[in-house]
């Protein structure tokens, strides 16, 4: 073992704590303001190379003189992290008592007791990616790193301990563990992602990249001098060119995660002296931070997540600000006030056993949360609203209630709904779609063609509502698939491409008398302009772009039933996309007046000085007016059709 880095010498080298702060401080950065900094989520690859290194260190001086006892190493293990993490978990029990929905607290108990067993990565692979949409909502996703932590030290002191009685080297077992555990990690990134991102087996070699520097052989005081002047500018320049081209959009850990692993290993080989350690890593801000960075990282991630659960939206910049300030001064508490007392002083048995039975408790709540379905008995007067929309991806209670597939013609789509429901989604199109939705009736003088994605859906039933009897209603529409003018390919792999294709054709052969047009996102005056030309070209007398309809930043029932629940607003601003409603009065502006195709300003009809509308009639459950983020419910799109669309299709 390398002697200048041997554990005695550990409490001389404030530059490891400076390496913590940086570690620490990418990832806060990163969560709060990922746009600044995209790399960020790598100040965990650093933790875990940190980890190995001191925890090895320790372990080979122990052994070294013949007192390594198990029983004071997991001790020690206890005494370092439950106290933090089990006042986080408490905290967050609390929070989510008083902000979390039923299924929000189900899923945070599940979260408790994976993370108070230091099992919370494999409980999280089983749900969602990391940087999914969804996990912006887990106040609990941070565990997943300490659960690969803590899995590494249940196995690796009896490895080291049955390699040193067997006279193996450590840096043999490290290096061979760590090879194989890198070689893991690039089979299953491509296969699996979120598999490789949080399984422990392709983890654990940034981990043992630590214990490798922890286990190498001393080297002579020139050749360690010669290697301070170029290992840590080295390690720096890795770490920083990790920040800058590992995003989340790369197959992480992969390949890329070497930047971060390789820097930190080489900056802690660099020693103390070295100029950069020394000089800025030992700075004493970078070293307070650096000793709080272990509840830091617990608090910030909650904070933030139910800062956004409070407002139920994205908070804002101030809001996100003043998250990571309060988890600052909460770690400095946490530090001075619970970690130091505990981790010193004498009684060190009879802490670990109580820190024990208390985490067992925690675990026990958290698993009971879930059992009990989030205790839903919290929220008793607003369960039966929430209830009302529950709508999972199999059985979908909510749309057959209401009876989406049929109002909305979901036959119409080349997307297989059927696999989605499965959750066996892909893009490959169905074969066919109802006679019915391209089929021209000779006995209907007028037809009108919906084309789009599912924004032109919703409309359907408040269109065959409100239209006159001799107005025949074709569709051709898919979800996720905005009208593009220029599809050309009879695409057998791409829905999308397929159903524009198709509704082309349609338009081609049925010359219908009006195309209504609608997307989600996306508007824009040049790509109206395009389709209006290209349907000109195919003899459409008319076109109607609707604009886009009031964008919600959370489910408008699930705003509903939180920040609204008291007031229950039939219009208000809160929750509302202003951006879109402003590019939304930007294309009523510039469209064009005249000509044969028409704008119908959705935004307007549902939206006015007072704020949007969140419910028709005396009910808000069954009268709202979007069952998610944006699309209409049937009764809204009824509305729609009656007073404002349908005579955008007929002219009159």
């Amino acid at each position: 073992m390398n002697r200048d880095l041997r554990p005695e010498h550990l409490e001389c080298r404030p530059d490891i704590d400076g390496l913590r702060a940086v570690a620490v401080l990418c990832i806060v950065v990163f969560h709060a303001f990922p746009e600044v900094l995209k790399g960020g989520f790598i100040g965990v690859d650093i933790f875990f190379v940190i980890s190995g290194f001191l925890i090895s260190s320790i372990i080979g001086r122990q052994l070294e003189r013949g007192h390594f006892s198990f029983a004071d190493f997991y001790g020690r293990r206890v005494r370092r992290i439950f106290p933090a993490l089990l006042l986080v978990l408490a905290a967050c029990c609390a929070a989510g008592w008083w902000i979390m929905l039923p299924g929000e607290y189900q899923q945070l108990g599940k979260h408790m007791a994976g993370g108070a067993g230091f099992v919370a990565n494999y409980v999280l692979w089983g749900e969602s990616g990391y940087f999914d949409s969804a996990a912006h909502g887990k106040p609990l996703l941070h565990l997943w790193s300490l659960g690969v932590e803590e899995q590494f030290y249940i196995v690796w002191p009896a490895l080291l301990w049955l390699a040193w009685r067997r006279g193996i080297s450590p840096l043999t077992v490290s290096m061979a563990l760590a090879l194989a555990s890198f070689g893991l990690n690039l089979a299953a990134v491509q296969d699996d992602p979120v598999r490789a991102f949080y399984a422990p087996q392709t983890r654990f070699w940034q981990i043992l990249a630590g214990s490798v520097l922890a286990s190498l052989p001393e080297c002579g005081e020139g050749a360690r001098r010669g290697l301070q002047a170029w290992l840590a500018p080295l390690g720096a320049g890795l770490i920083l060119a990790g920040l800058a081209f590992i995003t989340e959009a790369r197959a992480i850990p992969g390949w890329w995660a070497l930047l971060p692993t390789l820097g930190a290993t080489l900056i802690i080989a660099a020693g103390g002296r070295a100029w950069l350690n020394r000089t800025l890593l030992s700075n004493r801000v970078l070293g307070w931070i650096g000793r709080i960075s272990f509840p830091l990282y617990l608090w910030h991630w909650p904070l933030l997540v139910f800062a956004g659960l409070a407002v139920r939206s994205t908070p804002s910049a101030a809001l996100r600000i003043g998250a990571v300030a309060a988890a600052i001064v909460l770690a400095s508490l946490t530090y001075l006030l619970l970690e130091q007392p505990i981790r010193s002083g004498g009684r060190r048995r009879l802490k670990s056993m109580a820190l024990l039975l208390l985490m067992v408790a925690v675990g026990g709540i958290g698993y009971d949360i879930f059992r009990r379905e989030g205790l839903a008995f919290r929220m008793r007067d607003r369960q039966a609203y929430t209830e009302y929309f529950e709508n999972d991806p199999v059985h979908w209670r909510f749309f057959l209630r209401v009876g989406i597939p049929d109002k909305y013609h979901l036959e119409c789509e080349f997307f297989d709904i059927a696999k989605y429901r499965a959750g066996r989604a892909d893009m490959v199109p169905r074969r066919a779609i109802a006679e019915s939705c391209y089929r021209r009736d000779p006995s209907r003088p007028h037809a009108v063609l919906l084309w789009g994605d599912s924004h032109v859906e919703q409309l359907s039933f408040g269109i065959r509502n409100n239209l006159p009897a001799g107005w025949q209603v074709l569709q051709v529409a898919s979800s996720g698939c905005p009208p593009r003018p220029d599809a050309s390919d009879e695409s057998i792999v791409n829905h999308c491409e397929r159903s524009n294709w198709f509704a082309l054709q349609t338009i081609a052969e049925a010359h219908p008398d009006v195309v209504v047009v609608a997307q989600n996102l996306g508007h824009t005056l040049a790509g109206m302009r395009q389709i209006a030309d290209r349907l000109r070209g195919l003899g459409v007398p008319r076109v109607v772009f609707t604009g886009p309809v009031p964008h919600w930043t959370e489910e408008l029932p699930k705003l509903m039933a939180t920040e609204l629940w008291l007031t229950k607003p039939r219009r208000t601003f809160h929750g509302v996309d202003r951006e879109l409603m402003a590019h939304n009065a930007a294309l009523q502006a510039g469209f064009p007046k005249g000509g044969n195709a028409v704008f119908v300003n959705v935004m307007d009809f549902f939206c006015n000085q007072d704020g949007c509308l969140t419910y028709l009639g005396e009910d808000p459950r069954s009268g709202v007016t979007t069952f998610d983020a944006s699309h209409l419910m049937p009764q809204a799109s009824d509305l729609l059709a009656r007073d404002l669309l349908s005579r955008a299709i007929t002219g009159d």
